[in-house]
């Protein structure tokens, strides 16, 4: 499969990464797909909207940022890269919605992604991703994406990031989660504090990635 070459913003300057971008959007499309046959294994028909929960995030991803005049606040850059993951997930599954085949679906997102849109402001593009949202019913991968480059995240940490989040939230379900059997706070500290201790000491090139997260969560989850 031949690697695409993408633009991204760095340190107020373009710098362009050669990633085989469609095969780990297939990676993330088979992950998201499993997942939600866990939850739910007649996710496809249960018409679950998508696009209610991506404009809901949006709103949290706001609300990190900062937006409020009437007081001080500094933006939570991190709190709202994992915003932008969770709506990932969701972006993936309406893709999903759409029947096509996975390579298809694949192709179809990442000729989206390298129409980013223009605007430089963070408040008005979260905007924008909840407007059209409502409208499509998906998200808009355009606003996406320059979200992406305003924020400082490549294409490389959007795969690891959600790869990560995706396995958490499998553990979880293997766990009791749904039963609210599943134990959040381990050694002081919750599940997603350990998930980035273990995305640091793992690559998430190698074949077995996903299944390495999931291993390492079971090595140190209490039992």
């Amino acid at each position: 499969m031949t690697p695409i070459l993408c633009a991204w913003v760095k340190m107020g300057e373009f710098f362009t990464v050669e990633v085989d971008m469609q095969t780990k959007v297939m990676t993330m499309l088979t992950l998201q797909e499993s997942m939600n046959a866990r939850v739910n294994p007649e996710w496809r028909s249960a018409d679950c909207e998508w696009y209610r929960a991506i404009w809901t995030e949006c709103a949290e991803m706001l609300d990190h940022y900062g937006w409020k005049w009437w007081k001080y606040q500094e933006s939570d850059l991190e709190q709202v890269k994992l915003e932008l993951i969770d709506i990932w997930h969701f972006a993936l599954s309406a893709k999903l919605m759409a029947g096509l085949s996975l390579e298809q679906t694949a192709e179809q997102i990442v000729l989206a992604l390298e129409k980013a849109d223009e605007s430089d402001d963070v408040r008005l593009l979260i905007e924008k991703l909840a407007q059209r949202s409502l409208e499509t019913h998906e998200a808009d991968m355009g606003v996406f994406i320059r979200l992406m480059q305003l924020l400082q995240m490549d294409f490389d940490e959007l795969f690891k990031s959600y790869v990560g989040k995706n396995v958490l939230n499998v553990f979880r379900q293997d766990h009791g989660y749904k039963q609210g059997d599943y134990i959040k706070v381990w050694q002081g500290r919750e599940d997603n504090e350990h998930l980035v201790d273990i995305l640091t000491r793992l690559d998430a090139n190698a074949d077995e990635f996903a299944a390495g997260v999931y291993q390492a969560l079971e090595a140190v989850y209490p039992v």
